[in-house]
């Protein structure tokens, strides 16, 4: 009879508490679940739908441990299944996801939002034709179903497949064009294929619908800053910060980076950036010493290839003690072929893993099993970058180097490697890791060809008898300060010319546009297109002085301007980006072309212009400096990266925390008061 009336009063409460439960009072609903669970605790619907509810709190733990409950007391129980799914997936659990959606759709199988699901969670895992095939299956069972034509288009995109995933975005808006997300990725879409106008008109699209779509703010700036748009750069400038500074998920670090010289800013958007992505922490006493002979260094990267990043590190990884320093690369970028780059660093590391197919989970343990003692992170927050690999530490000691110039906000990287001009002493507090600085930063190839090819200026449509400034930068480094210090210095320099690197129409329009309103002939910009990379490196001796930009520094092309002979005047900025060209013509010897103000900047321009001796001094001290300084030094720079390496691993192999190391240099330091005063934290 007592039975009896307990199953009454469950049944009754159970009346109550779904209507509260459907009708968003979660809380009434939550008190009633939790009474029908005294009375009955394998009610297996009350833990499903208590379960449920701490989904919707955001307690996934619990939520977990209720929803399992529910599917031990009733396995065939194909909703709970699903909302299992989704409480690991929402913690990025995203193999248990998979097992559950499967799971429910064993039972139910005719089930497009377990479709939806499983597609998610394939993603997550990039296991790409996989989630392809789920989010079809739920399309063929519910055609009108926008959001599989969404995630559809996102997994196309990652397949590289770029015109099908802006086909299913279309579709996806056609079906609600109030889709605010959808167009937001084929904003992102646009944008990788260059087409950076109906990018832009997309974002707005987007803003307009939901702004506060997570970092789009900031991608809508990026878009306009590299069309050199710079309408609204000064109030989104404004927004991005102040929101960074509230802890609002608005503009990825490498986006600010290009936005801000303020290293407390960059180290904020960077640890909201790792937040986001789950990798806020991981600490190295979750992975045991390895006893290895030697010590062993995965270098993990996208850009293993014709890139930036390759033309810089090529030459070290193959200069590597081999009697000391074992070395495997791990590539996670698709090649559909092998190019000349590919194919020289597939010869320089004792192994090539190509983990592309890889979820970060899987290359973390295989980076383990491999018993990987040092991991450098050679991308950072970068394109195409994996920063959860490391989350999941791939290896006891992790480091950050080269891809990506700033800290990344994470207790999950141990080291960043700076020196004393880009991270002076008293500047550790703007970043998370423990700075290891070598004598020169920027690693370089010795090695990098250059074209025998002489260029004439009137290839270049460059006037026969004029003083060439110009700044291979990519456009999105250009800020409209720096163009405006630029158009002084045109106006200030008679029969002078700028010569940019071409690249969208809609940008070197914008340029002339702005370049008219600062009262400067639009003529006197040049654009000069792509060319193999030996030919562009000779292209640089058709110019006279090349004008660095700010608050993101010239990096590689800096020190392939140096390469051909040409000088690079730069300003030292305050975060790491801005500081990138200083420490790079510090170590090729010329301080004298490191200025500390906007108005040092431009009047040293101008007198490097206006006065052809003492160009030609610095031109002539640039020549004798390139094979005795430490930039160009390939040999010099990996002895002392690998007394770096070395200096990790004995403290970790002492059970010592990781801690800030100098390295000294084996030449001894450069001199100068010039040179000193940049060790100075500003």
């Amino acid at each position: 009879m007592q039975n009896m009336k307990t199953m009454t009063d469950v049944q009754n409460l159970f009346q109550k508490a779904l209507p509260l439960h459907q009708a968003g009072h979660i809380q009434d609903a939550e008190k009633l679940y939790k009474e029908i669970l005294q009375k009955q605790p394998d009610h297996e619907e009350a833990n499903h739908l208590l379960g449920l509810v701490k989904f919707q709190q955001g307690d996934h733990l619990n939520a977990i441990a209720l929803i399992t409950r529910a599917v031990e007391i009733d396995p065939s129980f194909a909703a709970a299944h699903y909302n299992l799914g989704r409480c690991h997936e929402q913690i990025g659990e995203n193999e248990k996801a998979a097992q559950s959606y499967n799971a429910s759709l064993s039972l139910r199988p005719d089930d497009a939002d377990c479709y939806l699901g499983l597609g998610n969670a394939r993603l997550g895992l990039l296991q790409l034709e996989e989630a392809l095939d789920a989010f079809e299956k739920a399309i063929a069972l519910s055609p009108k179903f926008a959001e599989a034509h969404n995630n559809r288009g996102k997994t196309l995109k990652e397949l590289k497949r770029r015109e099908e995933a802006l086909a299913s975005y279309e579709k996806a808006i056609a079906l609600n064009p109030r889709f605010a997300e959808a167009h937001s990725n084929r904003s992102n879409t646009l944008r990788d294929m260059k087409r950076l106008d109906e990018a832009l008109a997309s974002y707005n699209k987007a803003l307009e619908l939901k702004p506060d779509i997570d970092f789009l703010i900031g991608r809508r700036l990026f878009a306009e800053i590299s069309l050199c748009d710079w309408s609204n750069i000064i109030s989104d400038r404004d927004t991005i910060s102040q929101q960074i500074e509230a802890g609002k998920r608005v503009c990825s670090p490498f986006k600010s980076s290009a936005l801000f010289d303020s290293p407390e800013l960059l180290r904020k958007s960077a640890e909201i950036f790792a937040e986001s992505l789950g990798v806020a922490s991981s600490e190295s006493s979750s992975v045991p010493a390895f006893s290895n002979e030697k010590i062993r260094i995965g270098y993990f990267s996208s850009d293993l290839r014709e890139h930036a990043v390759s033309f810089l590190t090529a030459e070290m990884f193959e200069l590597h003690d081999r009697e000391r320093f074992e070395i495997t690369a791990f590539s996670f970028h698709e090649q559909k072929s092998e190019d000349a780059m590919r194919r020289r660093l597939r010869n320089a590391f004792d192994s090539f893993v190509d983990v592309t197919g890889k979820s970060s989970e899987e290359t973390a343990s295989l980076s383990r099993k491999l018993k990987i003692d040092i991991a450098v992170d050679l991308n950072g927050y970068t394109k195409n970058s994996r920063p959860q690999i490391f989350g999941f530490r791939a290896a006891p000691i992790q480091v950050s180097y080269i891809g990506y110039l700033g800290t990344m906000g994470t207790a999950a990287m141990d080291y960043l490697i700076s020196d004393q001009v880009i991270t002076p002493k008293g500047s550790e507090i703007n970043y998370s890791e423990k700075i290891v600085r070598l004598p020169c930063y920027q690693v370089n190839d010795s090695k990098r060809p250059i074209s025998e090819r002489v260029f004439s200026k009137n290839e270049l449509g460059l006037p026969g008898n004029a003083f060439v400034f110009c700044c291979f930068n990519n456009s999105y480094k250009i800020s409209p300060e720096v163009f405006s210090i630029w158009m002084r210095i045109l106006k200030s320099t008679e029969n002078s010319v700028l010569l940019l690197l071409a690249g969208h129409k809609k940008m070197e329009q914008n340029l002339r546009r702005e370049a008219q309103v600062r009262g400067v002939n639009p003529g006197r910009l040049v654009f000069a297109g792509k060319l193999p990379r030996d030919q562009y490196i000779a292209r640089f001796r058709c110019a006279d002085l090349f004008l660095d930009t700010l608050p993101y520094n010239a990096g590689t092309m800096a020190s392939d301007a140096l390469w051909a002979g040409l000088p690079i005047l730069t300003c030292l900025g305050k975060a790491f980006a801005g500081r990138v060209c200083a420490s790079i013509l510090a170590s090729i010897g010329l301080p004298d072309l490191i200025t500390r103000t906007a108005g040092e900047y431009e009047a040293l321009a101008i007198e490097l212009a206006t006065r052809p001796r003492k160009l030609a001094d610095i031109r002539n001290k640039l020549k004798a400096n390139r094979h005795t300084t430490r930039l160009f030094d390939s040999q010099r720079f990996t002895k002392n990266i690998e007394a770096a390496y070395s200096a990790m691993f004995e403290r970790y192999a002492n059970d010592l925390p990781p801690d800030h190391i100098d390295i000294e240099d084996n030449g001894g330091p450069l001199n100068g008061s010039k040179i000193s005063l940049l060790y100075q934290n500003r």
